[in-house]
């Protein structure tokens, strides 16, 4: 394992910018993940420490080593491709020992090690099959076992759970961490998946237009959202727009009054996550919001259920409340009290939300 150090990097085609200024410092043995949307430059980004782009501007640094221009091959970082990239032809085996044969190792050294590569990802007993006699979570474990066989000092994951169904990427991403905890390895993860961000990352990097958003862990990122693309990315909210006049208030476009727990002036936009939204048949007291709404949706999640609650023509909020019996929840139409404590996810108009 090793530490890995961006410095600047950036990635331009023409007038378009794929990755722009792009600094991150990943300790060793951190798993780090890079959260964003299709095009944000998140792929990109991995493919420059990977060696297979080549940025405009910039620095890759791994282990203190300064490998912007190197190949691939000399950067000795493991990719796991989304694809998984197994040559149909080759056995398992011969699959896990190709990046080995590519770096010249003796065969009795590579044996050794597309064993043990196998063992970590419980494959071993599977070494002569062929890529299409497996299924999509364990062609999934043998592209790890390949990445991991010569011991990369970074480990980098291009969108791996992608292929996957729903179940099967739960359990593999359950997998991936405990392995990358106990082997200590530095993890670089691509992802637009935020649930498989929050699960497993030490620390999360929101991408937008090829630019950092904001960089923290999961609290950091869902409590303290850096401005609105954060906090509609990572979680869920509810939006109220208005406008502030310089202190901890806004007047909502529906003509209400919130209470916040930021002052800002102009035009601003406020985030409240579901389940910091209470919702009764009488007004909710001990919150520093309290509003009498209509209710619009009931969404039943089993454990949990959403309730859409209307409190003017322009302004709705969701509350999610866990299903304890659901027989005494509101119906569509039925008149409710909703309430919530000032939030300091308050956010200018003007935040960058593009499509």
């Amino acid at each position: 394992m090793a530490r890995l150090e961006l410095d600047r990097l950036s990635k331009r085609y023409g007038d378009f910018h794929a990755a722009r200024d792009v600094s991150l410092d990943v300790a060793e043995g951190e798993f780090l993940v890079l959260l964003g949307p299709s095009g944000c430059g998140k792929t990109t980004t991995l493919r420059m420490i990977a060696g297979f782009v080549e940025p405009t501007a910039g620095t890759v640094k791994i282990g203190g080593r300064d490998v912007t221009t190197l190949p691939p091959w000399k950067r000795n970082t493991g990719l796991v491709f989304q694809n998984y990239a197994l040559f149909p032809h080759l056995t398992v085996g011969q699959n896990v020992a190709f990046g080995l044969e590519m770096r010249k190792v003796a065969k009795a050294e590579a044996d050794a090690k597309v064993l043990d590569a196998l063992k970590l990802v419980q494959l071993d007993h599977l070494i002569d099959r062929l890529p299409r006699q497996l299924s999509g979570g364990q062609q999934q474990r043998v592209a790890l076992a390949r990445a991991l066989a010569f011991r990369p000092d970074v480990l980098l994951l291009d969108e791996p759970l992608s292929n996957l169904d729903a179940k099967l990427r739960h359990d593999v991403r359950v997998e991936i961490r405990s392995l990358q905890q106990r082997l200590g390895i530095t993890t670089v993860m691509v992802t637009h998946d935020q649930e498989e961000a929050l699960t497993m990352a030490d620390r999360l990097v929101v991408m937008r237009d090829g630019a950092v958003r904001q960089i923290g862990s999961q609290k950091d990122l869902y409590e303290r959202p850096a401005d609105h693309f954060v906090a509609d990315f990572v979680g869920r909210s509810s939006f109220l727009s208005g406008t502030m006049a310089g202190d901890a208030e806004m007047k909502t476009a529906g003509g209400l009054t919130v209470r916040c727990a930021k002052s800002l002036s102009g035009p601003a936009v406020m985030a409240l996550r579901p389940e910091r939204v209470y919702v009764g048949r009488e007004p909710i007291s001990g919150q520093d919001n309290t509003f009498p709404g209509e209710v619009e949706f009931v969404s039943y999640l089993g454990s949990l259920i959403d309730i859409h609650v209307r409190l003017s023509p322009q302004d709705r909020v969701i509350a999610q409340v866990p299903n304890h019996d659901s027989a005494a929840l509101p119906a569509v139409g039925d008149t409710v009290h909703v309430g919530w404590a000032a939030t300091p996810a308050v956010f200018p108009a003007d935040s960058d939300m593009r499509a």
